[in-house]
């Protein structure tokens, strides 16, 4: 939190309960100056007048960090704090190589977190900011997306606990409300993990259709899996341990069957999905999975699958079948999100993260060069093979949390190069969106100072006949 204007001394004598209302109004004033609706800081499209940018998050600005604390009043001041992070000499090197500022990390007390009240839940708003002790901050331009205070920890709350909320940034929010997804449609989210989206495009779809889920990490998958149980919406999902960039199961229609599949006698039928399993299953299942990926190219494994996922009744066989070349054409996936692996510079709290993790841990995750250099290879593979998977007239989107243009645009460029019928779309939802165009027409730039979110790329993609 902060307060555009340095006190006099005199005015630093107040109380921790004089303090807390102060900084509540601050932030409840600036919030809703910024989430209320368009006013004349917003240009055409949505896009913050650079001035109005300028003046909000200006040098010499005095920040006030507010933690919470045992006393009645429910939450006390701490020292005053600049918000700068130590940010190493290896990372500054790679921000200056990329063109970014490294003042935006010392923004973080200044963001508003965000949260997604399940629509079912929406009439509940005043119990939920009860139970939180804040005011939820409707985001005008972004359906059921609330902001709260940056201090506000959601974790333990019954809200959360019973799954009428959950946290998730308004930018990674926009990613999945570009992709228009419609109830029936058939939906591939090709980088899953960590939940936050594909609970947003269950909700999207309301029970009909399909989602499939793929992640290459097990153990992040197996977190989606439990938001998904939780939040008892996935009866129309399937989760894939799998890497992205080679996966290959269409989605379950109506149509699908044997055909072209050779099932042995021996095979047996997925039965209903269920947690509770035997030891003895749970042995089997783990000696199959180690035998599966000792293999060269492991076949995906099939983490949840809902009761309407289309999985239960068909045969391993049916479910791995290989598919023709031309085939997602006619019977691929309607929707694609591919919200690729990046390097993660353009959210703060990730950043963050490794003040306590080890700076070195940033360099061994983030900063190494050979990392880096096959990031935009990978980046690259998941967008082709998100592609793939395609129908025709179908929309892709894709997206990451970096602010390089290595990252984002060259990606873009690249791509289009190499495949003449993928065209970018205007994303026709944003005109209100409080973000940038990218460095290539049709794309969208969300970023710390401007959108008051974490940063995001996004380029939507149409495939043509």
């Amino acid at each position: 939190m902060f307060i555009t204007q340095k006190p006099p001394p005199s005015a630093m004598l107040i109380t921790s309960f004089q303090l807390q209302s102060v900084l509540s109004t601050v932030y409840s004033q600036a919030a809703r100056k910024f989430l209320a609706g368009p006013s004349e800081k917003w240009e055409k499209k949505g896009i913050l007048c650079s001035a109005a940018s300028s003046n909000y998050f200006s040098g010499g600005i005095l920040k006030m960090e507010v933690k919470n604390c045992s006393s009645n009043e429910g939450c006390c001041a701490s020292q005053v704090n600049n918000g700068d992070l130590p940010l190493p000499g290896a990372f500054l090197e790679f921000l200056e190589e990329n063109g970014l500022d490294p003042s935006i990390y010392s923004l973080a007390e200044s963001i508003p977190r965000y949260i997604r009240v399940k629509p079912e839940f929406e009439s509940d708003i005043g119990g939920i900011e009860s139970e939180l002790n804040c005011k939820l901050e409707k985001v005008f331009w972004l359906p059921s997306f609330y902001s709260i205070p940056p201090h506000i920890q959601i974790a333990s709350s019954q809200s959360y606990q019973l799954g009428k909320i959950y946290g998730m940034d308004a930018a990674s929010g926009a990613a999945v409300l570009a992709l228009n997804v419609l109830p029936g449609d058939h939906v591939l989210d090709l980088c899953a993990a960590p939940g936050a989206k594909l609970c947003m495009l269950c909700d999207m779809l309301g029970g009909t259709g399909s989602l499939t889920g793929v992640d290459v990490a097990r153990h992040r998958l197996a977190a989606c899996r439990t938001m998904l149980q939780k939040y008892s919406i996935g009866d129309v999902c399937r989760l894939f341990v799998c890497d992205g960039t080679s996966f290959s199961v269409l989605p379950f229609r109506s149509t699908y069957g044997t055909a072209g599949t050779n099932p042995e006698v021996s095979e047996v039928k997925f039965a209903e999905w269920t947690n509770r399993k035997s030891r003895k299953e749970k042995r089997r299942e783990r000696r199959a999975r180690e035998r599966n990926y000792s293999k060269p190219n492991p076949e995906p494994e099939l983490l949840f699958y809902g009761r309407n996922s289309g999985v239960a009744g068909l045969i391993k066989s049916e479910l791995f079948r290989p598919i023709k070349d031309d085939e997602p054409c006619s019977s691929g996936y309607d929707k694609v999100l591919v919200d690729a692996e990046c390097t993660h510079d353009g959210s703060i709290k990730h950043i963050q993260k490794f003040e306590s993790w080890g700076w070195k841990t940033l360099q061994r995750r983030v900063l190494d060069a050979e990392r880096t250099d096959d990031l935009f290879n990978l980046q690259l593979r998941l967008l082709t093979n998100g592609f793939k998977l395609l129908k025709t007239g179908g929309t892709l989107v894709y997206s990451t949390c970096s602010l390089t243009v290595a990252q984002n645009e060259d990606v873009i460029e690249r791509f289009l190069c190499l495949n003449p019928l993928a065209e970018l779309q205007e994303v026709d939802v944003a005109e209100k969106w409080p973000c940038k165009a990218g460095r290539i027409p049709k794309t969208l730039r969300f970023d710390p100072t401007t959108s008051q979110t974490s940063a995001l790329f996004i380029a939507k993609i149409s495939k043509l006949p």
